[in-house]
């Protein structure tokens, strides 16, 4: 189904809704015992009695109940949560649907949606859109797309009208599904029945246009929106954005960027929609492309971030561009935008993901001398590097000129272990001694897996108090 053939289905006098936000009452008091039983004495038609209950729901009263039903009552239990959802006092949060879902087993049996609307269908239960709203909030919370399409449809046997936040949810569900025709047709549908697409009918279909590839149709929607008064802000913007960038439609992708900027105010492109555009282009092997992403950010008054920064390092190291990862580094530095320490251990990683030992140690040692605090991460990864290369002298000399700069960086306990183990193998006994009085200083736990191999050097070897006694911990 062609997208051109949505042109026809928005009114002129388009109008965007907003949901209305309702506030609940905290409530402490639980029933749950009185509702099982009046739902076990009842079980045919048991909304009659369960009004009669003068007692106030609250969200561990419905857990209670559902938690009751679960297994053996499967229907009893979600006939309870419908009926729940009704109450004027009383309001389903999200955590509630799912957990609704979770126990009802909503997703493995959707057809229990169906068996409850034949229920009331033949004991003439009087429903009303209320009740099919929490209905389909359960088919949107389980993924049921199908269900919700059926729930839709079934309304008119039960004289209720579905309204734009109900087409809404079906038109979301079938979106995430990737039947995107299905969700046109409801569209089309909404406009027969004198309803208006809003934003959010909008927003998952631009989503789901975008995750199944369809692009040029993403855009004609974009196209549509904006001439039938909606608006698009930031997050369609960013929607749209990131789907091209996806597929690789880099030049679609950089216009669509100048005209956020361009528009300005709330659609401005932020830190985060500039980052997903510099982390799209590194991941199709364009990082020297995506250093133009900094140029327009300054221009933008957009500073990048950490974020920002090690995606640049790594893609550039990653593609074989480690001196420019380097000038980078230092240009961003220098103007202050991302802090030293950041820059330069993320380049340090990057350096060592890419086999330059070497230059990732340089690096290191040069931020030592110049008061550059390297990051834990950083720091666990060239030392651990050096135990792999079984250079445990150096390993631990690293450390040492850690702790005399007295930079504090925390160092998984696994490196300590693994740079323990590689002492004793080659009996450095004077270094074996001070990391192990260190590490009981610090409260530091031997990996559980290199116990037998330290008790055996210690048995056979030295006997240090230290040593000994982390051992002892572990046994």
């Amino acid at each position: 189904m062609a997208i051109s053939s949505l042109r026809g289905i928005v009114s002129s006098t388009f109008r965007v809704k907003s949901p209305p936000f309702l506030l609940t009452k905290t409530i402490n008091f639980s029933t749950a015992e009185e509702f099982c039983t009046h739902l076990l004495n009842h079980p045919k038609n048991p909304e009659k009695t369960l009004i009669r209950i003068a007692a106030q729901l609250d969200s561990k009263c419905v857990s209670e109940v559902l938690h009751r039903f679960c297994s053996n009552e499967p229907q009893l239990g979600l006939r309870f949560f419908i009926w729940a959802g009704l109450q004027p006092k009383y309001r389903h949060t999200q955590y509630m649907y799912s957990l609704a879902c979770k126990l009802l087993q909503i997703r493995r049996n959707p057809g229990r949606i169906r068996e409850i609307l034949e229920c009331y269908r033949v004991e003439g239960y009087l429903t009303n859109v209320k009740l099919f709203k929490v209905v389909l909030n359960l088919c949107r919370e389980a993924r049921t797309a199908d269900e919700g399409l059926w729930v839709l449809r079934k309304m008119g046997e039960f004289d209720c009208r579905p309204d734009s936040t109900m087409y809404n949810v079906v038109i979301g569900l079938f979106c995430e599904k990737g039947d995107l025709d299905m969700a046109i047709g409801l569209m089309r549908e909404m406009e027969s029945c004198n309803l208006c697409p809003d934003m959010i009918t909008f927003m998952s279909m631009l989503k789901g246009f975008c995750n199944v590839g369809r692009l040029e149709d993403a855009c004609e929607l974009f196209k549509i929106m904006k001439s039938h008064g909606c608006t698009p802000n930031l997050v369609v913007y960013s929607a749209l954005l990131d789907g091209l960038c996806r597929v690789g439609s880099f030049e679609k992708a950089m216009e669509l960027l100048g005209e956020m900027e361009k528009e300005g105010g709330e659609c401005s492109p932020s830190v985060i929609t500039y980052t997903s555009v510099v982390r799209s282009l590194c991941e199709h092997g364009k990082s020297v492309e995506a250093l133009s992403i900094l140029d327009r950010m300054e221009g933008s008054k957009c500073q990048p971030n950490r974020v920002t920064m090690s995606v640049l390092i790594q893609g550039l190291c990653g593609e074989g561009y480690p001196d420019k990862a380097f000038k980078l580094v230092s240009d961003v530095v220098a103007r202050g935008h991302v802090s030293g320490s950041e820059c330069y251990s993320s380049l340090v990683i990057s350096l060592l993901r890419i086999n330059r030992f070497e230059e990732a140690h340089k690096l290191f040692k040069w931020m030592l001398d110049n008061a550059v605090r390297p990051d834990g991460l950083a720091s666990s990864i060239l030392i651990k590097d050096m135990c792999l290369k079984e250079r445990f002298i150096d390993a631990f000399s690293l450390y040492e000129d850690i702790a005399k700069k007295d930079t504090v960086v925390t160092i998984d306990s696994d490196i300590f272990s693994i740079l323990l183990v590689g002492l004793c193998q080659q009996n450095h006994e004077v270094e074996l001694a001070k990391l192990a009085s260190l590490m009981v200083e610090k409260g530091i736990q031997i990996n559980a897996s290199y116990v037998d191999v330290i008790y055996k050097h210690l048995k056979g070897s030295i006997c240090m108090e230290s040593l000994a006694q982390l051992c002892k911990t572990r046994k």
